[in-house]
């Protein structure tokens, strides 16, 4: 066996120094991305449950608002409208006519 001299020594030494510097970089790289996924996915589930909030409190008023539509088109208040307001009132019997569906 023939050992290497001192120049291909020197030579093996820097290359085995390049090698871990870039494995180095790669894991520092790699170890940055973790954070930033780290990072990024905390701001996204608080936003998550920022819209999960504004959800629940979007669907309180929405079921008011069909509360007081329900309300407002009650068929006793408009009966209670027309008759107060616009002086209408229920017809008697011999005032109604009948019409057929194909006239």
């Amino acid at each position: 066996m023939k050992s290497l001299s001192r120049t291909d020594k020197k030579k093996a030494f820097r290359q085995h120094i390049v090698w871990v510097m870039l494995l180095w970089v790669l894991v520092l790289i790699s170890a940055l991305s973790v954070v930033y996924a780290a990072h990024d996915t905390r701001n996204k589930f608080n936003e998550l449950e920022l819209l999960r909030s504004q959800q629940d409190t979007l669907q309180v008023e929405w079921g008011k608002y069909l509360l007081e539509e329900s309300a407002w088109a009650s068929f006793g208040r408009i009966e209670k409208i027309a008759i107060e307001k616009l002086s209408m009132q229920i017809p008697v019997g011999v005032d109604i006519v009948m019409v057929a569906a194909g006239e």
